[in-house]
């Protein structure tokens, strides 16, 4: 299932992999794309959308409602 996330803390490169590689620790078979500008993550991934949204929140980042 793909899931989407406005996550507005997002401004660099360095935001992207921290998400990616936490996402991916967690859910290894999650396949992850980051749009910077837009500042929306996309997973596909078996996960529940709650797991995704506190592994991106435990990396410092806010998850838009």
């Amino acid at each position: 299932m793909t899931m989407k996330f406005k996550v507005p803390s997002i401004v660099c490169a360095g935001c992207i992999d921290t998400i990616k590689e936490a996402i991916i620790t967690e859910e290894p078979e999650a396949k992850v794309e980051i749009d910077l500008d837009s500042k929306q993550v996309m997973v596909d991934t078996e996960a529940s959308e709650e797991s995704i949204r506190q592994i991106i929140t435990a990396v410092g980042h806010t998850v838009e409602e």
